[in-house]
């Protein structure tokens, strides 16, 4: 492909060679340059690419795109753009033949909810007769392939390849998971979305790497607004005036408001042997009656997310009830069938804030106990330990401490650090170290009526101890327990 047709939707400057040679690849890693190549110099947190200028020229580049002037030879192309990051996003999308045009594209941005969504979408779209195509936290799913997800948002040029590998094998939509990162990043650019999709926002994704405050957080979000043709757009959250400025979308608005186009109302908690689950009726531009089989008022604002969207494709309310019965997400409030006496769930939730609010959320249906079993991950904060020990200790009746990912620390220094953190409260607690015999006592120690939760690990089936990372499928540990000592 000709490099001007690469850059047909940028602004550039020729700083030195042939201004249209034919590029053989575009390539963002220096590791992977090859003979005829574009090779786009990126700033990245720990390296930079234009410190690997000369290195690519010399193993055969055809074009350099830059921020700065780099020293290379006369006949290697360099070509400078102010962004380089948001260069590449248009970039890629011409290499793979825009096949956003393709596909209806769905995006979905917000502080939580955005996994358990863009799955709900995909159940009701898919039982609709649509194939969906989905990128996110978990994985990306193209066809029948499932590719285990690096990041919630990929680079640019890793979601032009998702997309034209769904569009090939006859995808008609992709829903996918927008971080701030991948909004601030500019992943996200070279296409505008069909819908973007705002949840929520609280504070979080605050620090050096990442935000350097709420509001830098907030505007990253709110760019998916001027990034999209239609935003659906949570009416009850706190910061909604904020988030809708500047917007350049076609708006509609989902909540419990009743100013929100799309609303619930006379929901409740519905709950059975080894079950909880919630009920709604869907008012404003759907009317019908709505149950779901996950727990909590968040999951009204998940599946009514899920409604707003898959109400634009004509899915009908039959299909809808169906799908929104049927959709679960592993590691999202999943719940794992071992006994008729008590209910016991995985989820994802690894700090105080999710911790808090999943714990608050079970408390609503008046279990006769709340457990909570849960580790923390080793080189992170010591203070996320002591905060998640604290929610636990408050909100749970007894707290199963245990390891997660202990990476290079001690697990038993890790536990003690959690330990900190109960102590602030007057709550119960066991410590066992190894997870599945932490698994095994919850079980086996499981009172009619109980509510226990497996937190932190989710969707993961590994664990990570000194630099490796070693199958554990909380799934698997479950099934090995119940064989080897039924209940």
């Amino acid at each position: 492909m000709k490099l001007a047709s690469l850059l047909e939707n940028l602004q550039y400057k020729v700083l030195q060679g042939d201004p249209c040679p034919d590029i053989s690849a575009v390539v963002y890693d220096s590791r992977k340059v090859e003979p005829g190549c574009l090779f786009i110099c990126i700033r990245g947190a720990v390296a930079d690419g234009h410190s690997f200028a000369r290195k690519a020229a010399e193993e055969g580049a055809a074009a350099l795109l830059t921020e700065e002037p780099v020293e290379v030879p006369e006949n290697v192309t360099v070509i400078c753009v102010e962004d380089t990051r948001y260069a590449m996003a248009f970039v890629s999308a011409a290499w793979f033949g825009h096949p956003a045009r393709q596909l209806k594209t769905i995006g979905i941005t917000g502080t939580k909810g955005k996994t358990t969504t863009t799955y709900m979408v995909r159940s009701i779209l898919e039982n609709a007769g649509y194939k969906v195509g989905l990128i996110g936290t978990i994985e990306a799913i193209i066809g029948d392939r499932r590719i285990p997800a690096a990041n919630t948002t990929p680079e640019s040029y890793v979601i032009q390849q998702y997309f034209r590998e769904m569009a090939d094998a006859g995808c008609d939509c992709v829903v996918m998971e927008v971080s701030s990162q991948g909004l601030m990043l500019h992943r996200t650019q070279g296409f505008v979305f069909d819908y973007g999709i705002f949840t929520n926002i609280e504070p979080d994704h605050i620090g050096p790497n990442e935000h350097r405050d709420f509001d830098h957080y907030l505007s990253c979000k709110a760019m998916l607004l001027r990034q999209c043709r239609v935003g659906i757009v949570n009416r009850d959250d706190a910061h909604f005036e904020r988030m809708i400025e500047g917007h350049t979308c076609q708006l509609e608005t989902y909540g419990f408001s009743p100013e929100a186009d799309l609303r619930a109302e006379d929901w409740s908690l519905i709950g059975g042997k080894g079950y909880l689950g919630i009920a709604y009726h869907v008012k404003g531009l759907m009317d019908f009656p709505v149950e779901i089989d996950i727990p909590g008022r968040f999951s009204i604002y998940n599946s009514l997310t899920a409604i707003a969207i898959c109400r634009h494709f004509r899915v009908s309310e039959e299909d809808i009830i169906r799908a929104l019965r049927e959709a679960k997400v592993k590691g999202r409030i999943e719940m794992v069938k071992v006994s008729e006496d008590f209910t016991l769930m995985i989820d994802y939730a690894h700090n105080a804030m999710a911790l808090e609010s999943l714990l608050t959320t079970l408390r609503e249906y008046n279990p006769h106990r709340l457990v909570c079993l849960f580790g923390c991950g080793g080189n992170r904060s010591r203070l996320r330990r002591y905060e998640m020990g604290e929610v636990s200790g408050r909100l749970a009746d007894l707290t199963i401490i245990t390891s997660d990912n202990p990476r290079d620390e001690d697990p038993q220094a890790i536990i003690d650090d959690i330990k900190t953190g109960i102590g602030k409260t007057d709550g119960k607690y066991v410590e066992i170290a190894d997870r599945k015999e932490a698994i095994a006592y919850a079980i086996h120690h499981g009172e009619p009526g109980d509510i226990i939760v497996l937190a932190g690990k989710g969707h993961e089936d590994y664990q990570e101890i000194r630099g490796k990372k070693y199958p554990m499928d909380e799934r698997v540990l479950i099934a090995e327990i119940l064989a080897e000592q039924p209940l």
